[in-house]
């Protein structure tokens, strides 16, 4: 997992070879203003999801997992809090795997929570359980995926 600002973005985006592409879209689009849904930016290799979720409380929020995508999930407008576990502790399986959608569920508790703030943006690789979503009220957020 990688936690950072966008506006230091440039140190990250020589790990993935999609990165800057991502990062270069991001910060040439009012994405902002964006209305929500998905954006084409590779075919199925490299898509942007725009997205206003209502929050959840930490006790309903569940750690997923992804095998075949990197997220790259960007705060928009408000704050969000997200759970994280390690891939390979988690235990606790609620929905199987599916590749269809590339997700997998667990009930297992967070063994760290942190919040972003407009302009920060965390990486989760698969090795990353996360919980997204865990605050109060809306937010807006763009969620980025890469094929590995």
């Amino acid at each position: 997992m990688i936690i950072e600002k966008l506006e230091d973005s440039l140190r990250i985006e020589g790990l993935h070879p999609a990165f800057k592409r991502v990062f270069d879209y991001i910060k040439s689009h009012d994405i902002l203003h964006t209305v929500p849904g998905k954006i084409d930016i590779d075919g199925e290799n490299i898509w942007i999801n725009i997205a206003e979720p209502e929050m959840r409380n930490l006790r309903d929020a569940d750690i997923e997992i992804h095998k075949e995508y990197i997220d790259i999930q960007v705060l928009l407008s408000g704050k969000e809090s997200f759970g994280w576990k390690a891939t390979r502790d988690l235990k606790a399986e609620k929905k199987a795997y599916t590749r269809e959608n590339d997700i997998a569920f667990y009930s297992d508790k967070a063994d760290l929570i942190f919040t972003l703030s407009p302009g920060e943006f965390v990486i989760f690789f698969p090795e990353d359980g996360h919980a997204p979503c865990i605050g109060e009220g809306h937010i807006k957020k763009l969620v980025a995926k890469i094929k590995l």
